[in-house]
């Protein structure tokens, strides 16, 4: 018996391709390479940003981009109202976006797929509970949800992480919940009970290797969903301090003078599409690169 059941524990799903594999998906290099272009801006903002984010020249107001007529020298994409410099702006807004991001996205993975695992192995009324909790929390408009936390939390980046995180951590679990529960007859599970292994080596060891596929597609299109939640709370006036720069808050001050200068606007959104669409495309290259069953 022991021998049989050793025999059946390779037929458990491989982790994927190598790097040069992944390097070859066009969506993987595109949408992977924008976003550690990103990444790169937020790291190195200060050094990278031609201005300070935050100083303000009146007499500076409104210059158009470098290749429009009256254009300044030194402001590549113009500035707002105040005289602040657009681009500068635009590159540390990309801080917030990528820090509430990640850090939301993670949060939100880390209980979601725990609870999913959970859920889905265990059943019955572990099952029952959690099912009900996902569906009565995603009955909630996601966004008014947001904001109603933000509102009460107060403003601040650890609010919106807090925020964004406690919504969001559903669509883990539900998706986990649905693996773990198609995984846990598999041949290379009931192998692992015969061997001896207790529940947590089964959900570590077993189970969440072969369901950790899912879950980073989920992870890359949470990343873009948190950025737009983010940007919303931003447009708002209910993320960080109106000083900061956000992507949101430059959407939200563009919005009241796009007639008179339409690239205040226009950049921080160009910018909010191109990365949710990156981490969309990174999303789906990953798995279709590395998850074994899309492999078939």
């Amino acid at each position: 018996m022991t021998n049989t059941a050793a025999s059946a524990i390779p037929t458990k799903r491989a982790f994927g391709p190598t790097l040069r594999t992944l390097l070859r998906d066009p969506k993987v290099i595109i949408g992977g390479g924008f976003i550690l272009v990103l990444i790169v801006l937020a790291i190195f903002a200060p050094w990278i940003a031609p201005h300070d984010p935050l100083e303000q020249d009146l007499m500076a107001g409104l210059y158009p981009p470098s290749w429009m007529q009256g254009a300044e020298p030194g402001y590549w994409l113009g500035t707002d109202d105040l005289g602040r410099d657009v681009l500068s702006r635009f590159i540390f807004g990309t801080r917030i976006a990528l820090t509430v991001a990640f850090a939301s996205a993670i949060v939100a993975a880390v209980v979601g797929t725990l609870v999913g695992l959970l859920a889905g192995y265990f059943g019955g009324w572990v099952d029952a509970v959690v099912s009900r909790l996902i569906e009565i929390w995603m009955a909630f408009p996601a966004v008014l949800l947001s904001i109603l936390i933000v509102a009460i939390l107060g403003s601040g980046v650890h609010s919106v992480i807090f925020a964004i995180a406690i919504i969001d951590w559903t669509r883990f679990a539900r998706v986990v919940r649905a693996e773990t529960q198609a995984q846990r007859n598999a041949d290379y599970v009931t192998a692992g009970r015969v061997l001896g292994f207790n529940d947590f080596r089964i959900l570590a060891g077993e189970i969440l290797p072969n369901v950790l596929w899912t879950v980073l597609g989920l992870f890359t299109l949470e990343l873009g969903l948190a950025v737009v939640i983010e940007a919303i709370l931003s447009f708002v006036g209910l993320s960080v301090s109106s000083d900061t720069p956000t992507w949101g808050g430059m959407i939200a001050q563009g919005r009241t003078i796009i007639y008179q200068a339409w690239w205040v606007f226009a950049l921080p959104l160009v910018g909010l599409f191109a990365t949710v669409l990156a981490f969309n495309q990174l999303g789906e290259g990953l798995r279709r690169t590395l998850d074994p069953v899309m492999q078939r």
